[in-house]
């Protein structure tokens, strides 16, 4: 296989301390590896450190399949979390909806269009409503009735699918249903979800009637890393509009829904691109 235009990406977490930077760029350098993209953040209150760093394995000394080995005795004399990917890896998408369709279209539609460096294998959902979207990609369509006394069964019967299709990420596109603690933990900070910022003031299933009574002026949405927790998961991405009197419940829920599909796929598009580093339920975007 050829590295020719192909790039590693280092992402690493540790406890912040003298010669960080120095042993990452000293051990690229030692190897050939020419630095085309290099950032850095410390959280001066938890005192954590953080780095992204993307080079060229053109002209490398050292083979992509050596660089994790390579790497390790860095990594453990700083106590570093830590992972390498490279640019030509192709990760697999499983889009997950209930009834509402628009996130679902937009994620499709931007795939089709070339916008992720993904493959789309399925689409999921407790509902067969949108089966004839995911037929019009030419995606496959699996649809899971889940009850209180199924949700575990199905839950299975999911992951095992998901691993057979070697599926790398999860997207909620409005998937109207609460994950399992198993099923999250299989997949930790590789679900994103999508939901309306209103969060916790307006919760429920009329979020937008209630704040129109409020006379909110501003609303928005929030994507986030899936966790145990029903939406406290770490925020990725999010996004607001001002509102004004004149707009009514269906202008809000319009204005929203635009939102949550740009939202959503910028998300996306920062996790495929290796720009995220989860720490606590925090994340930096390196963008």
């Amino acid at each position: 296989m050829s590295d020719e235009g192909v790039t590693a990406v280092l992402l690493l977490s540790c406890p912040d301390q003298k010669g960080l930077v120095a042993a990452v760029s000293d051990f690229l350098y030692r190897n050939d590896g020419n630095i085309i993209h290099a950032d850095q953040h410390t959280d001066q209150e938890e005192s954590i450190f953080l780095q992204r760093v993307e080079w060229e394995l053109a002209g490398s000394a050292i083979a992509r399949e050596e660089i994790g080995g390579a790497f390790q005795p860095i990594a453990e004399r700083f106590g570093m979390t830590w992972s390498l990917d490279f640019s030509d890896y192709v990760p697999r998408i499983a889009l997950f909806a209930s009834r509402l369709p628009h996130c679902l279209y937009d994620l499709l539609a931007r795939w089709r269009m070339g916008e992720f460096r993904a493959e789309v294998p399925l689409v999921v959902s407790n509902h067969a409503d949108l089966r004839p979207i995911a037929e019009d990609f030419g995606v496959a369509f699996h649809s899971f009735s889940i009850t209180p006394e199924t949700k575990v069964a199905q839950e299975e019967r999911l992951l095992a699918m998901l691993e057979e299709e070697r599926i790398d990420l999860i997207v909620l596109a409005r998937y109207m249903q609460v994950l399992g603690e198993r099923f999250v933990a299989q997949y930790r900070n590789r679900i994103i979800n999508i939901h309306h910022s209103f969060l916790p003031a307006f919760a429920g299933g009329r979020p937008y009637h209630l704040a129109h009574e409020r006379g909110v002026k501003i609303i928005g949405a929030t994507a986030h890393y899936v966790t145990p927790e029903l939406d406290e998961g770490p925020i990725i991405e999010q996004d607001v509009a001002r509102v004004s009197h004149r707009d009514s419940v269906a202008d809000l829920i319009r204005k929203g829904r635009d939102l949550e599909k740009v939202v959503l796929a910028r998300a996306v598009d920062l996790h495929l691109r290796r720009r995220i580093l989860v720490y606590g339920n925090k994340t930096v975007v390196f963008d």
